[in-house]
């Protein structure tokens, strides 16, 4: 069963959900999190204290609104958009990426939180 989370960066807070895979469920262990996020045109990505090796997950073909787990930072990467390598408005990552999880709410709304500090990820009420 999917764990419901809460992502905050900026003033800005999205509703997401960390799926039911292993790397989704040591995530999860981890919560809450809050680290510097780093920009990589819409994307947002930040180390977190975990460490796990690609998964059946594990893919280059990402959606706006993906999570995603990146083995070679162990980061969290938040897809919103274009990336440096795409062709079109689909986000590419740098490398593959295990898929943890998604947002439900409009993740283009994040594209107001560029420029943030902080990143605060946690189990929702």
């Amino acid at each position: 069963m999917p764990t419901e989370i809460e992502i905050t960066i900026k003033d800005i807070t999205v509703k997401a959900e960390l799926f039911d895979t292993e790397c989704a469920k040591a995530i999860t262990n981890a919560l809450p999190v809050e680290a510097i996020p780093n920009e990589w045109g819409d994307e947002f990505y930040f180390t977190i204290p975990v460490e796990f090796t690609l998964d059946e997950t594990a893919t280059e073909d990402v959606n706006i609104g993906d999570i995603g787990y990146w083995p070679p930072g162990c980061a969290l990467a938040i897809f919103f958009g274009p990336t440096p390598l795409s062709r079109g408005i689909k986000p590419v990552p740098a490398s593959k990426v295990n898929i943890v999880g998604r947002i439900k709410d409009d993740p283009k709304m994040l594209k107001n939180a560029k420029g943030a500090d902080k990143v605060k990820i946690y189990k929702a009420d």
